[in-house]
């Protein structure tokens, strides 16, 4: 069996630089909430498990978490689902290794931009939807970590990021606007498109709500598209920092 491994995930944060400092444009109590999902998940590690280290901003809390507990003695290894991801990783020290080398894993903990209580998820807010889909699908148990502003239904409130190979973009587009869905390419800041780490584009839904999450996928099931943002039963369990806790839902 397993033992659990028994830390402080934070003990980072009380350092003088970084103490009661948010994340960049966040309300204080959002960032906070962020930090209690995170420490929440990062309790379930144990020594000798392989773990998926998701990819946002949230995500980069309880890799930093993970980086504190193996400089503390915690032997896992990680699999990250980003090129950003993996570079932080590395920075912290965390032993890593590839899904060829462990194809199963055993714990994923990871963020989300939307979910509902059935734990449908919208995910892609970074563009790293396509490697965090795979790393979960690939996963024994997979833990969303969100703060309140998250929980939404119907499902909804954010864009549904697809990604789509720059050769099919145009039919692509065309599908999805004679569906309704309003898609967008995405844009960085200076005004180009935004390329993941698969060198694809993201096309995102600017849609209001997703009443029926099954339906739009089946929907966005084109080709020329590589991957959507619509995790369908593949949460176990979302942990949603709220006020000073975290507030569990589980997989019915």
């Amino acid at each position: 069996m397993l033992a659990r491994f028994s830390f402080d995930p934070f003990d980072w944060l009380t350092r003088p630089t970084l103490r009661n400092r948010p994340m960049p444009d966040q309300a204080p109590d959002q960032a906070n909430e962020k930090q209690l999902a995170a420490a929440a998940a990062v309790q379930e590690l144990a020594d000798g498990m392989v773990v998926g280290l998701g990819s946002g901003s949230t995500s980069a809390l309880a890799i930093r978490a993970i980086g504190a507990a193996v400089k503390g003695g915690l032997d896992i290894l990680g699999i990250p689902t980003s090129v950003a991801s993996e570079q932080l990783a590395r920075e912290l020290g965390i032993p890593l290794t590839t899904l060829d080398e462990h194809p199963a894993v055993d714990l994923t903990i990871d963020g989300a931009d939307r979910f509902n209580d059935s734990l449908d998820l919208i995910k892609g807010g970074g563009g790293a939807l396509l490697r965090e889909k795979v790393v979960a699908a690939a996963s024994k148990r997979f833990i969303v970590i969100t703060d309140a502003s998250k929980h939404a239904n119907p499902l909804g409130g954010f864009p549904v990021p697809v990604e789509v190979i720059p050769f099919g973009v145009q039919p692509v587009l065309q599908r999805f606007t004679d569906l309704n869905l309003n898609p967008v390419i995405r844009q960085t800041a200076a005004g180009v498109p935004f390329i993941t780490d698969e060198n694809n584009l993201i096309v995102d839904l600017q849609i209001a709500a997703v009443p029926d999450p099954t339906k739009l996928a089946e929907q966005l099931v084109t080709p020329g598209v590589v991957e959507h943002g619509l995790f369908i039963g593949l949460a176990d369990e979302v942990l949603m920092g709220v006020g000073g806790g975290v507030q569990r839902f589980t997989a019915s």
